[in-house]
């Protein structure tokens, strides 16, 4: 066999058998076998297309031009560290500094969310003296030790230890369809007043295992207050919605207008490769000046420069504009859906981070986490990939590259229409 030749995937699925561990699980169900992808679609060994509705770590598209030449670039300059002095480091961490608010200027390149929330407790603990955390319910802030304990998706889940370390406190999810008349805000700050002291509140700006839920209205800006006044930090963690993915902003905590003591992200940053960052301001970042900090690949030149080519494909390209438009088409669309079909119970998000919650009884809310499965079974074979998640996993989500199309979503919707009607 040539290099270029792809291997039976009945091969493939003997050497991962026996070469990776039993607890990383093949996505979509039945094996798919991809050999390449271009901007929103993957092929697959067999030459078919399909539309990619899940991989949010592609924000401006699979193998982008753009970025992948920025890569071949700055692999034939230099790849090096951050101990050394080069252009493509503080142009970089400037450029993103550019976006957020003026406070928050001081920026850690890291490799992944995991290690820049990591990072970010961290950072935390030192600034405060406080060691407790908060957290949300159904939250996944990554995959190292600390941080499952961090995790009530984890730690609640399969293998889970069922209830939260003693240093961990959970907010109830402000579930505006399921906990329908709750006063979110009041509910999160008695919890975060009897949490004592802590060191800070860890949370996403859109719910994303929890099931794509969107904070509600003012809840971000009464956490913030209760945080504050208990002495911790509100470290946003923007790694699944950051970089414009909601359409009217950059990041998803502007549109609460409250401004994080600290900012997380990760996946979109690189379109692939690794990274991720933290940025927070001078003061906080002085509190950790103690021990020295280094990471190996953090920051290094070639991943700058793919960092630097998706910032050019998100502004040159209108990308963000972009969300909020086919996001309101998505939507309205998926509303129409509602309408049509009893088993939607509920469709939320924004820009291009929606999901839709299906039910088998509107009145009780039966979750229809069978149907879901079918569903998204149904439309693999369709040729477009989607995914379930949610405390129920009963909640289609729909957070694609940035670069799909009108027709994309049109197809999109057909299909949906069809199988929801075989449901």
């Amino acid at each position: 066999m040539t290099s270029d030749t792809p291997t039976p995937l009945g091969e493939l699925l003997r050497l991962r058998e026996a070469h990776l561990g039993k607890a990383l699980s093949i996505a979509h169900g039945k094996p798919l076998h991809i050999t390449h992808g271009s901007m929103q679609y993957l092929y697959a060994a067999d030459g078919t297309r399909y539309l990619d509705l899940v991989n949010n770590v592609s924000h401006v598209g699979h193998s982008n031009p753009r970025v992948t030449q920025a890569c071949a670039h700055q692999m034939g300059l230099l790849n090096t560290n951050t101990r050394y002095v080069y252009n493509g480091l503080t142009e970089y961490l400037g450029r993103i500094a550019d976006t957020l608010p003026e406070t928050l200027s001081v920026g850690f390149l890291v490799n992944s969310g995991s290690e820049a929330n990591e990072l970010a407790v961290r950072i935390a603990r030192a600034h405060t003296g406080a060691h407790d955390m908060v957290v949300v319910e159904g939250a996944y802030h990554g995959h190292t030790g600390m941080l499952v304990d961090l995790s009530p998706y984890k730690f609640r889940g399969p293998g889970g230890k069922g209830e939260p370390e003693p240093w961990v406190h959970v907010l109830p999810i402000p579930d505006s369809y399921r906990r329908d008349g709750v006063d979110f805000p009041a509910e999160a700050r008695l919890a975060i007043e009897g949490a004592g002291r802590f060191a800070g509140l860890l949370i996403e700006t859109m719910l994303s295992c929890a099931g794509q839920v969107p904070l509600p209205e003012g809840y971000l800006a009464a956490v913030c207050r209760a945080v504050r006044e208990q002495g911790g930090l509100l470290i946003a963690d923007e790694v699944q919605v950051g970089f414009g993915r909601v359409g009217s902003h950059m990041w998803a905590f502007e549109e609460s207008g409250v401004i994080p003591d600290i900012v997380v992200m990760g996946k979109p940053m690189g379109n692939g490769h690794p990274m991720a960052a933290v940025f927070t301001t001078p003061e906080i970042a002085a509190s950790f000046e103690q021990m020295e900090w280094f990471s190996t690949f953090g920051g290094n030149p070639v991943s700058c420069a793919i960092g630097m080519a998706v910032m050019d494909c998100i502004e040159h390209d209108g990308l963000m504009a972009r969300a909020e438009q086919l996001g309101g088409r998505f939507m309205q669309r998926l509303v129409e859906l509602q309408d049509k079909h009893p088993i939607i119970g509920d469709v939320r998000g924004r820009g291009l981070f929606l999901g839709f919650e299906l039910v088998s009884d509107l009145s009780t809310l039966e979750p229809a986490t069978e149907e879901a499965g079918q569903l998204v079974n149904e439309m693999r074979r369709r040729g477009v990939l989607l995914s379930t998640d949610g405390p129920h996993h009963n909640v289609i989500k729909i957070k694609p590259p940035m670069v799909l199309n009108e027709e994309d979503i049109d197809t999109t919707l057909e299909h949906l229409d069809e199988v929801l009607t075989s449901l």
